[in-house]
């Protein structure tokens, strides 16, 4: 058989798609990008990074950019829609939220895949795929076969590659609908502040947010409008506003509106053989809390590194599993914390008094403080055995020497942060940057860091270095 023209192909160019793409091009991975749309999404609805996001974004030097475009908010109150002012301190050179467009931030991740040489194809879906031990034939809906070595469903939450690849997605049916969408207002937001402030105390799938420029995100139960079959309507909308808050704010202009249900599902595998699945098309959930696109993206960077390992041959035997060994308990804590999110905004009389519980016990800060960390996915550790609390967790934007850490994980490359200036890469210096700085702002000698940020070692002695060198980034150069 011919040998295959790309490395890796993704179906769907989402952000999920967009930035594992650009993930892998920083290693010279040969990548297309199939998209079954023909033109870009046009729906302006307003996106949120959380502040795992932003730091993932400020380590590819992408962040920028984005906040050209988007809008700040503080990083509070997004538990179940509990108004607690954030954590004091938190642990983060980016401690706040990142409202930003749709388009804008699809736009900009495919701009940056593209920069890097990643190849895009518009009105390309996946019918069919066949593997086996050398690669991935791919059949497009025209009959066209592509021959890759690997391939990537990013292709959302009715994914094609998965129900292809007979991965069950098991979780719940939706339950309940919800009416999302953003508009203008027609009264002052000190009258729209105080009206919700009321309404909250009687909790529901409810809310009105700021934007600026009189523009409002807007949230409303759906039962007793429309038909789950019909796009809703501003009148819709009208209507529920009415019933719940007495009034329509006098809501116009609407930038969008959309109707989702609760689904909560996960796929029970993320890889078979040379297929593997991210972002929606491995997880779906309800919106509450805005987890769903910063999952999908945080998949990207945890999978991006360890596939061009596998395509460059370097990579330990065991690094692709390790995807779905950390990934896919996140998931299922994402969707734990969204189905408590869900019952927390029940009107019965439970989870009323529930909700009324944790609102008091999120005046402890230690409760606050995890509740934000889950949302914000900064509390994430993975497994990577006994060892300090630091080790597996990622590490903030901290000062080093000209500058910040961030700053010198662009490329996806691991990096030697060593504060005693005696500790080398070695043989791995081609996949591991060097930087030793005794004024780096850390409390232990010496961490590795993977691409992706986390904490892969702690310490001060080269053969224990060598040793977990060798675990994440394979033989050094020249030993098979």
């Amino acid at each position: 058989m011919d040998s295959p023209k790309f490395d890796v192909i993704i179906a769907g160019c989402g952000p999920t798609g967009a930035l594992l793409a650009a993930e892998l091009r920083l290693h010279d991975v040969r990548v297309l990008l199939l998209e079954k749309e023909t033109e870009p999404v046009s729906l302006v609805r307003i996106v949120s990074l959380h502040i795992r996001s932003i730091e993932l974004m400020a380590m590819r030097g992408l962040l920028d950019r984005l906040l050209e475009h988007g809008r700040r908010r503080p990083a509070a109150g997004f538990f179940a829609a509990i108004a607690k002012p954030a954590p004091q301190g938190l642990d983060s050179a980016h401690a706040y939220l990142l409202g930003i467009p749709q388009p804008v931030i699809v736009r900009l991740l495919e701009d940056h895949a593209i920069r890097l040489g990643a190849q895009v194809r518009r009105g390309c879906a996946v019918a069919g795929f066949e593997q086996d031990d050398d690669g991935v034939t791919v059949e497009l809906a025209g009959g066209q076969q592509l021959r890759s070595r690997y391939l990537v469903g990013c292709d959302g939450a009715r994914s094609t590659v998965r129900k292809l690849l007979g991965v069950g997605f098991p979780g719940e049916p939706s339950r309940n609908d919800t009416l999302m969408g953003e508009m203008e207002v027609g009264v002052p937001p000190e009258e729209i502040a105080a009206k919700v402030t009321s309404i909250r105390e009687r909790p529901q799938r409810f809310w009105l947010r700021p934007f600026g420029e009189a523009v409002y995100s807007v949230v409303v139960p759906a039962e007793g409008v429309s038909d789950r079959a019909e796009p809703p309507t501003l009148d819709d909308f009208r209507h529920q506003l009415r019933t719940i808050a007495g009034t329509d704010f006098g809501v116009h202009s609407p930038r969008w509106l959309s109707r989702f249900g609760d689904a909560t599902r996960l796929a029970e595998s993320y890889r078979v053989g040379r297929v593997l699945l991210a972002g929606d098309a491995a997880h779906i959930h309800p919106p509450i809390g805005g987890q769903g696109l910063n999952l999908g993206v945080q998949d990207a960077v945890n999978l991006g590194w360890k596939l061009a390992a596998r395509v460059r041959g370097w990579a330990p035997d065991t690094l692709l599993d390790t995807y779905q060994a950390e990934r896919h308990p996140v998931a299922e804590d994402v969707l734990d914390n969204t189905r408590a999110q869900t019952e927390l905004l029940s009107t019965g009389p439970g989870p009323r008094a529930v909700r009324r519980l944790l609102t008091e016990l999120m005046d402890f800060d230690e409760v606050n403080r995890h509740l934000l960390e889950k949302i914000t996915a900064t509390g994430i550790r993975y497994d990577f055995g006994e060892g300090p609390d630091l080790l597996g967790r990622r590490l903030p934007d901290i000062d080093v020497q000209h500058g910040r850490l961030y700053g010198l994980l662009h490329r996806g490359r691991g990096l030697l942060l060593d504060r005693t200036a005696r500790l080398t890469a070695g043989g791995w210096s081609d996949r591991v940057d060097h930087l030793a700085d005794p004024t780096a702002a850390l409390d232990v000698p010496c961490v590795l860091l993977r691409p992706d940020g986390h904490v892969a070692w702690i310490g001060d002695d080269q053969r224990d270095l060598d040793d977990h060198l060798a675990r994440w980034f394979g033989p050094p150069a020249g030993i098979a």
